[in-house]
């Protein structure tokens, strides 16, 4: 019987050299050149369940803790980008909160989410900055969404990613996160150095669950 850890590839770096690492009764692996954590692909939700996990999430946009959770990536638009500049945002969900958020203050704002606005002309415009917020740990293949997104960047632009980064392994079997079964990417802080390398930019951690990318001229 092929091992399944053998055959497997992380979906960040593409190496594979990955060791298993268990979650209650589940196995995820973790890569140890980039140190991201993934759930096989075997393992995860089919498209329809994962829909209806995110159908009973209670995201409204005017809802005061939502939007302080959501402020700690518009804080870094708004420390760097000035308005009217145009933004995305990636995985808006059923109700677009940042993308309100931003155009109280004065910014033009695109919004895009495979289940909730899947609109395919955000893909023909250019952007300022890009906001990816909670979006990055359901993504089974996170590499060409991030890679595509990145080249939608203006020079100067921005992509700020909200999400929470695994430590190590040792917390990770004792970690909350995982109990969405959507969550089935988690980051590390290497592996966003490992994008900051790919795409000859650097890595900024402002707080503990967000990265910044600015996506230098040249």
């Amino acid at each position: 019987m092929n091992d399944p850890v053998l055959s497997a590839v992380c979906p960040l770096c593409q190496h594979r050299d990955l060791y298993p690492l268990r979650w209650r009764s589940q196995t995820y692996l973790r890569c140890r050149h980039c140190q991201m954590v993934h759930l096989p692909r075997v393992h995860c939700l089919s498209e329809r369940e994962e829909k209806a996990e995110y159908d009973r999430h209670c995201n409204d946009p005017d809802d005061p803790g939502y939007r302080r959770f959501l402020s700690r990536s518009l804080a870094q638009v708004t420390k760097r980008v000035m308005p009217p500049a145009m933004g995305l945002d990636f995985g808006c969900g059923p109700g677009p909160a940042l993308v309100k958020m931003a155009e109280e203050q004065g910014y033009v704002m695109q919004a895009y989410d495979k289940f909730y606005a899947p609109d395919e002309t955000v893909w023909q415009h250019a952007y300022d900055f890009i906001t990816c917020t909670e979006v990055v740990e359901h993504l089974a293949h996170p590499l060409p969404i991030l890679d595509r997104l990145w080249s939608l960047l203006r020079p100067d632009g921005l992509l700020v990613i909200q999400t929470k980064r695994v430590l190590d392994d040792a917390r990770f079997v004792q970690w909350h996160y995982p109990n969405d079964p959507t969550h089935i990417t988690f980051f590390a802080e290497n592996s966003f150095q490992w994008l900051a390398q790919r795409w000859q930019t650097g890595e900024h951690f402002p707080c503990q669950d967000v990265a910044v990318f600015c996506k230098t001229r040249g």
